[in-house]
């Protein structure tokens, strides 16, 4: 799997939690005062409630990367990434990755595809493939409470953005999840995850629209011909 490709996947799995929450590091908000004690407690249960109201979500992202090295060389492509997504409960969603490479991952709550455009290739995995473990696995299928899955710690407060920084208290793919978050309304504005490389993934969103009901169509995949498909499972079909 190419460098870019396993930026993908690593930030598919740990945001499958956008079935009943959201994320994102301390690094989102580097500067910013202390916050009052019960603060992460507090702000991760208005999360909750605000995104468990939310059938499905669709709008813009960004992303940028702070890559580990393996012999010298990046792990992930250092170059901002942009593109629309489309969430829905549970475990549906589609990313559509437009520049500066085009990109596609798209989940129906069951398998996993991931396809890269330019390479001709396609990476399919079952959502319950063995990678997919503890609080990931769950929010991916909808499941799941913030604070049952995750020690919660708020890390920097300003008006309107509270950072904080969620570690997994089982074992996950991942070693820690992230958010910035309006502590008023629970709206996420940004996320991050950190992978077990040590490689960070953050996420801006902009243009948010929650509730438009779209077509079942937009999470299945066809593989293109001509393609090479990696990881094939032949137990689901499409």
């Amino acid at each position: 799997m190419r460098a870019s490709n396993r930026t993908l996947l690593f930030w598919t799995l740990a945001f499958g939690l956008i079935g009943a929450s959201g994320t994102a590091l301390p690094s989102l908000a580097e500067s910013g005062n202390a916050c009052e004690p019960g603060t992460g407690e507090a702000v991760a249960k208005r999360i909750q409630a605000r995104y468990e109201g939310i059938r499905d979500l669709r709008g813009a992202f960004a992303q940028t990367n702070e890559s580990a090295t393996f012999g010298g060389e990046p792990l992930m492509n250092p170059d901002r990434k942009t593109g629309k997504v489309v969430f829905a409960k549970p475990g549906k969603m589609r990313w559509t990755y437009e520049a500066p490479e085009a990109s596609v991952v798209v989940s129906n709550g069951s398998t996993l595809w991931i396809h890269d455009v330019d390479g001709r290739s396609v990476t399919r995995l079952a959502v319950t493939a063995g990678f997919l473990s503890g609080a990931a696995l769950q929010f991916l299928l909808g499941d799941g409470q913030i604070l049952e899955s995750f020690d919660v710690t708020a890390k920097t407060c300003e008006p309107g953005r509270v950072a904080l920084d969620l570690k997994p208290k089982a074992e996950a793919t991942y070693e820690r999840l992230g958010l910035l978050a309006d502590p008023e309304s629970g709206d996420i504005l940004a996320t991050s995850v950190l992978d077990l490389f040590g490689n960070l993934t953050r996420i801006e969103f902009d243009a948010i629209e929650i509730n438009q009901s779209p077509g079942e169509e937009i999470f299945e995949f066809e593989i293109p011909d001509g393609v090479e498909v990696l990881g094939y499972e032949s137990s689901p079909t499409g």
